[in-house]
């Protein structure tokens, strides 16, 4: 049985990895960063390999395709997750303006799919939120500096066994 000291020494380890991971980036970006793991690992594998042609539906620029045209579009799909994924994790600078183009696409993708269903109304307030995010998006060039996070990683103080 470990012992308590391993055991805390174990959870400290985990919780400096972590805030590792997402302290170089906004909070929402980190959203952003672990929605597109999860639409890469888990969702898109899914929707590609096991859902059966008939249930499948993509959805572009607020068009929505169904069957076999649907699954044809879905590497597409899963390709621009795995790019934000990488992207996000790495802060690369490929991802300024792409990022924020792609949010600005769901957004027009979503308030078009509500408003050919019938309402005008709703369909702007369902964009709202992802006109925000492409704002957002647009204004944190700053970030995305392939070698921003390298260098922050690397000024951390290195972890010494022996006190000085």
């Amino acid at each position: 049985m470990a012992s308590t000291g391993a055991v805390n020494q174990r959870r400290q380890n985990l919780i400096e990895r972590l805030r590792t991971l997402f302290e170089p980036r906004p909070w929402w970006m980190n959203g952003l960063m672990l929605f597109c793991v999860y639409m890469t690992v888990i969702y898109m594998p899914f929707d590609l390999f096991l859902k059966p042609v008939e249930q499948d539906q993509e959805v572009w620029f607020g068009f929505t395709l169904t069957g076999w045209w649907a699954k044809a579009t879905e590497p597409l799909h899963w390709l621009i997750y795995g790019a934000g994924a990488w992207g996000f994790y790495h802060m690369k600078s490929w991802m300024w303006p792409w990022a924020a183009l792609y949010a600005a696409q769901v957004a027009i993708g979503m308030a078009v799919w509500v408003i050919l269903r019938g309402n005008w109304l709703a369909g702007l307030g369902v964009s709202l939120p992802f006109v925000g995010l492409t704002v957002a998006l647009w204004l944190a060039r700053p970030r995305f500096d392939d070698g921003a996070l390298t260098r922050s990683r690397e000024e951390e103080p290195a972890e010494s066994s022996s006190p000085e």
